[in-house]
């Protein structure tokens, strides 16, 4: 079988902090995967590493079967759409909700290239999913948390990727755009039929329609695997360490 993601054993380390331990796992293709763990546990150094953004120390990291490295890197991080925690645009910069999501289609069309008839079609449709289309003209700084995440989303998806890595998306967000977050990952997942992996570290923000989970803490990968295996009382309350109740995940696969 040929995994979507597959990593062996990897170490990624920060001068002399480790935040991955010689970790190992593979995602199948068209899973929704929740990312769980307490702050620090190497979530957010996961995500990077599949997206060829960590230094890896040791192991091996494969992307649709291919292994990765510096020559390689480029072309599959076409296929990855990856959202940070934090939008990495200067809010203070003249630059519309239209043109940032445009930006996502520069590693399809090359940077000395213009957009072309199917880059509008692609983006527009983008905007029309993610329900941002009273927002394209408004400059970034003018949007609040939760409008500015899904621009962040819309970009992501507008280079057309196979993978959509989400860091804690809905993080510092109000209750409301909190759910609006998820009913979003939850319609990109359905409709686009994408290899999506949810991170947080927040158990009631995840989307119900999560197949699959994967526990971390201090840099070492606790469980995984399919969500009602792995989200146990006692798993779950060793990573946290206190007694926690599983959520209700009713609608996964």
């Amino acid at each position: 079988m040929i995994w979507e993601i597959e990593i062996c054993n990897a170490t990624v380390s920060y001068r002399e902090h480790i935040a991955l331990k010689n970790i190992s796992l593979s995602i199948s293709a068209g899973s929704l995967t929740a990312v769980v763990g307490p702050n620090g546990a190497g979530k957010t150094t996961l995500l990077t590493l599949i997206n060829g953004l960590g230094k890896l120390q040791s192991g091996i990291v494969k992307i649709f079967g291919t292994s990765v490295n510096a020559l390689n890197i480029n072309r599959f991080r076409k296929e990855i759409g990856y959202v940070p925690q934090q939008m990495d645009i200067d809010p203070r910069m003249p630059i519309s909700v239209y043109d940032i999501v445009m930006l996502g289609r520069y590693g399809k069309i090359g940077l000395f290239r213009y957009p072309g008839k199917k880059d509008y079609a692609v983006v527009d449709n983008i905007c029309e999913l993610v329900n941002i289309g009273h927002l394209l003209e408004k400059p970034i700084g003018h949007l609040s948390g939760g409008e500015k995440q899904k621009v962040s989303i819309a970009r992501a998806l507008a280079q057309e990727p196979r993978i959509l890595l989400l860091d804690e998306p809905t993080a510092n967000l109000d209750p409301r755009a909190q759910g609006e977050i998820t009913e979003l990952i939850e319609r990109i997942y359905t409709q686009e039929k994408l290899t999506i992996m949810f991170v947080t570290h927040l158990l009631n923000h995840l989307p119900n329609l999560c197949t699959n989970a994967l526990l971390l803490k201090n840099g070492h990968i606790v469980a995984s695997g399919r969500i009602d295996k792995v989200f146990t009382k006692k798993l779950l309350s060793g990573v946290y360490d206190f007694k926690i109740e599983p959520p209700k995940m009713g609608r996964g696969k």
